[in-house]
């Protein structure tokens, strides 16, 4: 049946090997950072894996810019981590100290477009308050 073989079949690139971290190199003294990990620009670079796991990024909001006056910064963090957990997981990303941790967990909730409902996943945030004198500049 020559009508279902008339497409050349494509030579097969390799898949680029990743590295022990699961990082993934790019060109020549490049690497890019693992699918579905921090990215270089929402969070700074630091040798703490476990840091990233727990501040999932910053929140760049309206409240979150307010707060910042005050020396407050929002973030969202992973949902079983605890106030002292993100204390210092802060303290390490930032290399700042951290006066107090106040945390809320905001609902999922359901949403509907036409006739179609969906729900919108719940998360877990955390208002940091920084000592006297220290700052963290988030790229916005």
């Amino acid at each position: 049946m020559g009508l279902f073989s008339r497409k050349k079949k494509e030579e097969k690139k390799p898949k680029p090997e990743e590295t022990a971290n699961g990082a993934v190199p790019v060109g020549e003294g490049e690497i890019a950072p693992p699918a579905g990990g921090p990215s270089s620009v929402k969070l700074p670079k630091g040798e703490d894996a476990h840091s990233y796991q727990i501040i999932l990024r910053p929140m760049i909001t309206e409240k979150g810019g307010l707060l910042e006056g005050y020396g407050q910064y929002l973030f969202r963090v992973a949902k079983g981590v605890n106030k002292v957990e993100i204390k210092k997981a802060v303290e390490k990303l930032y290399k700042v100290r951290v006066d107090r941790v106040n945390v809320t967990s905001m609902p999922s909730k359901f949403r509907r477009v036409g006739e179609h409902e969906g729900k919108k996943s719940g998360f877990k945030k955390a208002i940091v308050t920084l000592k006297k004198g220290d700052k963290i500049e988030i790229a916005k």
